[in-house]
């Protein structure tokens, strides 16, 4: 049997004062004729309170022509039916206190007798505001420092391509780290190297255009996205955040010396989309650490992922069986005697249709492969054959050969060389092998023992570049060195920088007192060579002395020296 009317009212009212959700009913003038408890829960008013004011008194003042606005807005509902449509908003709810909360609301229009009532269910979504808040701030903010992480950076290159494009302007993209923060971090613990990372933050947003962004991309990375005038600005940028980034750091009473290095690519000139700048971004980086330059460009030459490089990387083995490697010769010279006594082997590319490659092109991609180990190989071979032609000639000169990282780290090297020196009939002494820093440094107990096998081949040892790399004199005592390279950047100013001129001198007395030779590199005028032998520097290279030279033309080079030797004052 069918109930009553009223009993249908008494139980739908019984269910809307228990329902979770806040539910106000209000007349076609908008009061309020209904309040539930989950209301006054949410709203903080008693039913009491509320009934028959206005809506208004529970809408933030934003929101209340926004709802007047979906009431008007209905659209008529089935001509028998008592319901007349509902609609769905989202609104922020007003507190008695005067708070705000963010809430869903869905509107149902009804018609009884003759006059039109609305029910509005309001479910509060402050929680779930929040929640969405955070998973945001996670997916899209680093929570160290509070800058944009790698996937809004990217997101925000792409936004400012879109306007540059329009505009027509150039922005730039600096890639910065800081160097042996990996050291900061295993000395000072990982909380003292998180307390420097947001003062390097603190001083990036200090430092930047409010129309510039900073992000920090993982680990000691940051990214900044400059609006540029010209492209030359982003160098005068890059300079600026650099000296921003002198002044020691105070970490818990610890005064920290950090450097950077800073990699910039330009929009349009070098990339068009986000994904390559960061790419060119990150070549340059890469650039200016391993110069030492602070910050570097992108140009093609750096890349190693250019197309040219990439096809002379896949034309270098074959470039080695075919014979289109040669060696180019620079000779040393005694500064005391004035002979030459020694030439060092440059390897150059003679590409059949290219012509001439400098090194600067292969070498370093060979050296991120396999082939650097064939290529040193070919090296010492043709340095050996022509030591050989020189000794028989009566030029009593040692033959010297760079050996990269990669070398240092294969144990195979000593006996390899031992057999390139019996096959050419060349005494280990005339050979000397040339190591840098850097590459003594990448694994120190593989290089010593590398060394150490070469040494008790009586191979010659030499250290070059010195005074660039970041080795201690801890280990160049373990080292069997016979010889230090001045790096030819010193050599050069030490006339008009007394910082240099010091460098050098120290370099020297270092050197005599553990009883090694000391050669300078990159002597291009006699003032320079002439302050050298002042200084009781022992041997020397450079284009005062000789340019390099093909090997063909260093026999007769040679014999012209040995009648007239170049002249050391």
């Amino acid at each position: 049997m069918a109930r009553p009317p009223e009993h249908d009212a008494e139980l739908l009212f019984g269910v809307i004062s228990i329902a979770a959700d806040a539910i106000v009913m209000i007349d076609e003038a908008q009061r309020i004729m209904l309040f539930n408890r989950s209301a006054e829960q949410a709203f903080g008013y008693a039913a009491s309170e509320v009934l028959g004011r206005p809506l208004d008194l529970l809408l933030s003042p934003r929101f209340v022509e926004i709802h007047r606005q979906h009431v008007s807005n209905f659209g008529a509902g089935p001509a028998t039916s008592k319901f007349m449509g509902e609609r769905q908003c989202k609104i922020f709810g007003r507190r008695k206190d005067g708070t705000e909360f963010p809430a869903e609301a869905t509107i149902s229009r009804w018609k009884r007798s003759s006059e039109m009532i609305f029910t509005v269910v309001v479910r509060d979504i402050t929680e779930r505001e929040r929640d969405r808040t955070t998973i945001h701030q996670l997916a899209y903010y680093d929570t160290l420092t509070g800058f944009p992480n790698r996937t809004l950076f990217r997101d925000l290159i792409r936004q400012a391509i879109v306007v540059g494009r329009e505009a027509p302007k150039p922005l730039a993209v600096l890639l910065l780290d800081l160097d042996q923060f990996k050291e900061i971090n295993d000395t000072l613990g990982h909380h003292r190297g998180d307390l420097l990372l947001r003062q390097v933050a603190r001083r990036l947003k200090e430092v930047l255009r409010p129309t510039d962004a900073v992000a920090r991309l993982g680990g000691d990375e940051f990214g900044l996205l400059l609006p540029l005038a010209a492209p030359e600005d982003a160098t005068l940028v890059a300079q600026k955040v650099q000296h921003a980034l002198e002044a020691p750091f105070e970490i818990e009473g610890l005064p920290i010396n950090v450097e950077t290095g800073i990699g910039i690519a330009i929009f349009p000139s070098h990339a068009g989309d986000p994904d390559n700048l960061l790419q060119k971004a990150d070549v340059a980086l890469y650039a200016a650490k391993k110069e030492g330059s602070g910050h570097a460009i992108y140009a093609p030459h750096l890349d190693p992922h250019n197309p040219r490089r990439l096809s002379l990387l896949g034309e270098l083995r074959d470039a080695i069986r075919a014979g289109q490697l040669i060696l180019h010769f620079q000779p040393k010279l005694h500064l005391l005697s004035g002979r030459i006594v020694g030439a060092e082997a440059l390897v150059r590319w003679q590409h059949p249709s290219l012509g001439l490659i400098p090194p600067g092109e292969f070498i370093s991609p060979a050296e991120q492969t396999g082939l650097i180990r064939p290529l040193t190989l070919f090296v010492l071979q043709e340095a050996a054959r022509h030591c050989q032609r020189w000794r028989q000639a009566g030029h009593r000169i040692t033959v010297a050969v760079n050996l990269s990282v990669r070398n240092l780290q294969d144990p195979q090297l000593p006996a390899c060389v031992e057999g390139i020196l019996k096959d050419a009939g060349v005494a280990p002494d005339w050979l000397e092998l040339e190591i840098t820093e850097s590459g003594i440094m990448a694994n120190v107990q593989m290089a010593i023992d590398v060394t150490a096998g070469l040494s008790r081949l009586g191979v010659g040892l030499a250290i070059d570049d010195f005074g660039i790399g970041h080795s201690s004199l801890g280990i160049l005592k373990k080292l069997p060195v016979r010889c230090l390279k001045i790096d030819r950047s010193f050599v050069k100013e030490m006339l008009t920088s007394e910082d240099d001129a010091s460098i050098v001198r120290s370099t020297i007395d270092l050197a005599h007192s553990l009883g090694l030779t000391v050669v300078a590199e990159g002597v291009e005028t006699q003032e320079v060579l002439r302050k050298l032998v002042a200084t009781g520097c022992d041997e020397a290279q450079g284009y005062y002395i000789c340019r390099p030279m093909p090997a063909a033309a260093m026999l007769p080079w040679l014999d012209q020296a040995s009648q007239a030797p170049p002249r050391a004052t």
